[in-house]
């Protein structure tokens, strides 16, 4: 969710793509502000690189918050004209901009999203809106065959800043920009490729299927067509097995020879179904305060109906036989170990439970869901319900699943006559939603903010923090995402940049929840300003953002979970580092959801990461909608088990290359975690050395996405990744 505003400039530098397009992958950059920086005759020399695909954040300007410009340099081919069918229009797609961009084409303004501070009705940020701007290939700003300089002007007013989600791309708008080529794939695959011009285009279909492990293509068919005005071409590929398959589709205008094109992988299911004799899968350990209520699912999987008993079960503490829940108060500090035994006709599991009564919470990472990627402002308390609902229907609290969370958009426009928080008429009965999820194991979350307002324009927390806490610890919460955003304009009134500045409204709610008679989750999101990784644990932060916001692309997933390379010696028991929410299934900030645009591969990298990472695991899709390649992601036990190791030790980055990466995670058992993670879209036959990452000569090796055991092996490892895909082993 976005919290903050800068104002950048760029400029990008040429690449040319088979004279369909120009892709601007690198550009000059400064931060500051000067009408200058918008000409072409301005030289840019001493500027420094920066590149377009992910926010400045992440490329060296930290907590920087305000103007920036971009600037690309590129000749602009007249062949680009001259194999076009259409010759009228020149179109620029600079991609989203972090939060509004003044788009200039040497010299000359072609556009803007969002508005400036100093705009009619000042700022209003569009952080997630693709930019694409039109200009008539006649143009006199237009220099064919001659240098032009593309600059973008941004302005961010906090969190992340800058141009992401891709490298700016310029082309001729032309009859292929009317053909749409689209791909879904199940149990089947389903070509489409839509004419949305009101004249037929003639051209060639070629669909092709591949094993992309053992490196055949296994079928492939080419036809001419003529699709008429406003009609669609649709073809169904069967698929055989869950193996995993890549499937392509191009369709070739016959006029220009330009081409749209498609790839997409099957949603392949690596885990096995969990057995059907008992198997206890919830966190070894668990942390309350003296005193506080405590609240524990025994996560089970295994044949319904599942029995659960507990032996050693400390005075204070009852357990739910029916559900599997511990539930109690507990007043002397110390470690309180006890046996959590599952049984059902086939059989039964034990685990040991060590209860730690002191000062610490969230001895693992916190493990649930977040309203936000799915239903936005729109949240309420029936869909709270039906999305706990589902959560226990569909599994997934038996793996380890427990809390769910409200975001923004609660809050009544007003507060009572004495100052206490109301919520809206979306949610009328809040201390009745949370004894309706405590008593289903479930845990119970919501949103704030130290500002004035929530980053959704709602009441927020600024100077009425002891009164929102003590209504939180009433309703029954167990956990607070407590979001920057508004406080930017406070700390902007202070004027002071210091550490203690951005500390401050994080310590006074700090003293707020401290002051409450239950624990609640302190999650700081502040999006890693001032490296809170440092001092985030002084607040009693239980987890904090590292990172910006995440979507649903390759670009983003793969700058923000393999910039986690400083972050690691601060995780631990108790403090977690946060990379932001997952995103998989079906997302979209809104009703308005679509399926998520990571590839089935680069899903998998997702999960993997986020549990090597030991990050906090907070699903934001609609969880009703899940489908069963989504829920296999999700209810892996194995994979889950990194997340939820006890030793708490985050996963190190150990090998670098320019097309693959190794992360290695040490664990309670004295094993390590390895992943082996593509960055190639290729795919790539990888020897990884076990020396080379710290480890013996002769390891003994498990495929933890296929549950399966490869045995042992020398000096050297070999493994088949697809393309931003992992190799996720537990080497023994």
């Amino acid at each position: 969710m976005k919290r903050i505003t800068v104002l950048v400039c760029i400029l990008f530098t040429l690449k040319v793509s088979a004279q369909q397009n120009i892709t601007l992958s690198s550009a000059k950059f400064i931060t500051g502000d000067s009408p200058s920086y918008k000409e072409l005759s301005f030289s840019d020399n001493s500027w420094a690189n920066i590149k377009p695909m992910s926010i400045w954040e992440e490329q060296g300007y930290s907590d920087y918050n305000g103007y920036a410009w971009y600037r690309f340099h590129f000749t602009l081919p007249s062949s680009l004209k001259k194999n076009s069918y259409w010759k009228d229009s020149l179109r620029i797609i600079v991609g989203k901009v972090d939060d509004v961009d003044e788009t200039f084409l040497n010299g000359v303004k072609i556009g803007q999203t969002g508005s400036l501070p100093s705009d009619n009705g000042g700022y209003a940020g569009q952080w997630d809106v693709v930019r694409e701007y039109h200009i008539a290939a006649n143009s006199p700003e237009l220099h064919w065959d001659k240098e032009n300089v593309l600059s973008v002007r941004v302005y961010d007013g906090g969190g992340g800043g800058g141009i992401f989600n891709g490298a700016p791309v310029i082309s001729m708008m032309d009859i292929i920009d009317g053909i749409n080529v689209t791909a879904t794939a199940g149990d089947n695959a389903v070509i489409t490729i839509a004419n949305q011009l009101t004249r037929s285009v003639p051209g060639t279909v070629t669909i092709q299927v591949k094993d992309g492990m053992a490196d055949k293509i296994t079928s492939s068919s080419s036809q001419n067509i003529t699709l008429p005005a406003l009609q669609s071409f649709t073809k169904t590929i069967v698929l055989k097995g869950d193996a995993r398959m890549e499937i392509s589709a191009t369709f070739k205008e016959k006029n220009t020879g330009k081409i749209k094109s498609i790839t997409i992988t099957n949603k392949y299911i690596l885990t096995p179904p969990a057995p059907l004799t008992p198997k206890i899968n919830s966190a070894k350990v668990a942390g309350v305060r003296p005193g506080s209520p405590f609240l524990y699912k025994i996560a089970a999987t295994g044949q319904k109906p599942l029995q659960y008993s507990v032996a050693n079960l400390p005075y204070g503490l009852l357990l739910d036989t029916i559900n599997g829940v511990i539930s109690g108060t507990l007043t002397d500090r110390g470690d309180y170990p006890v046996k959590l035994t599952v049984r059902n006709s086939l059989g039964k599991d034990e685990r040991t439970l060590t209860i730690k009564v002191g000062d610490l919470l969230a001895l693992t990472p916190p493990m649930g869901w977040n309203s936000w990627n799915c239903w936005g402002l729109s949240v309420s308390e029936e869909k709270v319900k039906s999305s706990a609902q589902a959560l226990i229907d569909k599994g997934l609290i038996d793996h380890g699943w427990t809390y769910m969370n409200i975001d923004d958009g609660w809050e009544q426009p007003k507060r009572a006559a004495d100052g206490t928080i109301i919520p809206n008429a979306k949610f009328p009965d809040m201390k009745g939603l949370g004894d309706w999820l405590h008593a289903r194991g479930l845990k119970f979350g919501i949103y704030s903010s130290p500002g004035t307002t929530t980053c959704g324009g709602y009441l927020a927390s600024y100077q009425h923090e002891m009164q929102d806490a003590t209504s939180y610890a009433s309703w029954g919460i167990d956990y607070l995402k407590y979001d920057w955003c508004s406080y930017g304009d406070v700390y902007a009134r202070e004027k002071d940049t210091s550490l203690a500045a951005y500390m401050r409204p994080y310590q006074v709610m700090q003293k707020a929840l401290k002051a409450q008679p239950r624990d609640i989750h302190y999650s700081l999101c502040q999006y890693g300003m001032k490296d809170v990784w440092k001092w985030g644990a002084k607040v009693d932060g239980n987890t904090w953002r590292t990172t910006g916001d995440i979507t649903d692309t390759w670009q983003s997933l793969s700058s923000i979970g393999f910039s986690q390379t400083v972050q690691y010696p601060y995780a631990e028991p108790g403090h977690w580092n946060d990379p932001d929410m997952l995103i998989v299934g079906k997302v979209g900030w809104g009703d308005q959801l679509h399926d998520t645009r990571l590839t089935p591969d680069e899903q998998y990298t997702h999960i993997s990461l986020w549990c090597l990472l030991s990050s906090p695991l907070l699903i934001g899709c609609d969880i009703s909608k899940m489908d069963d390649f989504t829920l296999n992601l999700l209810s892996n036990d194995e994979v889950l088990a990194l997340d939820q190791d006890v030793l708490g030790k985050q996963a190190q980055q150990k090998l670098k290359k320019d097309d693959y990466q190794v992360w290695v995670k040490e664990l309670e058992d004295g094993s390590k975690a390895v992943g082996i993670f593509n960055m190639s879209d290729k795919w790539q036959n990888i020897e990884l050395n076990w020396q080379d990452i710290g480890l013996g000569k002769t390891e003994k090796v498990r495929d933890l996405w296929r549950q399966k055991d490869l045995g042992a092996f020398g000096d050297i490892f070999k493994t088949r990744v697809a393309p931003h895909g992992v190799t996720l082993i537990k080497v023994t």
